[in-house]
């Protein structure tokens, strides 16, 4: 049934330009900057993410993350981006995951920012330019965010992307091997137009 699922015409060339920064899909030659801000970023990441495997940063990982980005996109399901500068320095990464279509109409969005690009403002800028994505060229009704109750940074981040805080929910999401709560944020199409 077509009501169930969007005919979007979204391919792996698809980019969102920003004036800071830009978003494309991710491709193995961004598996060397992705590693090594990965690397370098890590000690930060941990504690935001579900636990890493002992093999997150190898070729071969990466590879796979690839290929289950790709079904996601074929299928409707889910938009992972990498976040770049516009002199083309990799900053960090950004999905449209979960999505849900039908009466739904729904998708979560997730995101990271190495450790050299925080608080620059890269990651609120990143979030606002994938909205008319999200909205306009995806048809979604709703985006919803999750983060922990003590990352006031990723809450800052929603608040000036217009995102509300709905809730919170407990033991939400499993971070770095342990069930958390979050607090639940969303926007719709509508709060844009306000």
């Amino acid at each position: 049934m077509a009501f169930l699922r969007a005919s979007t015409g979204i391919d792996a060339e698809t980019e969102v330009r920003g004036t800071d920064v830009y978003l494309r899909h991710p491709t193995m030659t961004d598996y060397a900057a992705w590693a090594q801000l990965r690397a370098l970023s890590r000690e930060h990441l941990v504690g935001w993410e579900p636990q890493w495997a002992r093999d997150e940063l190898a070729r071969s990982a990466f590879r796979r993350r690839l290929r289950q980005y790709q079904r996601e996109l074929r299928e409707d399901q889910g938009y992972a981006f990498f976040i770049f500068r516009t002199d083309d320095t990799l900053l960090g990464g950004l999905t449209v995951s979960n999505v849900r279509r039908g009466v739904s109409q729904a998708a979560s969005i997730g995101y990271w920012v190495g450790l050299p690009h925080t608080r620059r403002g890269y990651m609120s800028h990143a979030v606002r330019c994938v909205l008319p994505f999200a909205f306009d060229v995806l048809g979604l009704h709703r985006l919803e965010a999750a983060c922990l109750p003590h990352n006031v940074a990723s809450a800052r981040v929603l608040e000036k992307a217009g995102f509300s805080r709905e809730g919170r929910a407990r033991r939400y999401l499993k971070i770095n091997g342990v069930w958390q709560d979050h607090d639940l944020f969303a926007l719709l199409q509508d709060d844009l137009r306000r």
